[in-house]
């Protein structure tokens, strides 16, 4: 599996900070969207092909928050 993308919202702290990866695994794209840092929860939203998986990726960083991309 590789990592493609990560989208950060800018907060520091385990209530605060979210995460939004997105992998690559032979030819199946799976998008991480975590809550609470690296030992926070996580929900995993699998998609069939690259321009799925960032329509959902842009739908999760739609908002308020300062999302940087790291």
């Amino acid at each position: 599996m590789e990592k493609r993308r990560h989208f950060w919202n800018g907060s520091w702290g385990r209530l605060a900070r979210r995460d939004v990866l997105l992998y690559e695994d032979g030819g199946q794209w799976l998008i991480e969207d975590r809550t609470g840092g690296a030992e926070g929860r996580s929900r995993w939203i699998p998609r069939d092909d690259e321009d799925a998986a960032l329509d959902v990726v842009r739908s999760l960083l739609a908002g308020t928050q300062d999302w940087r991309e790291l």
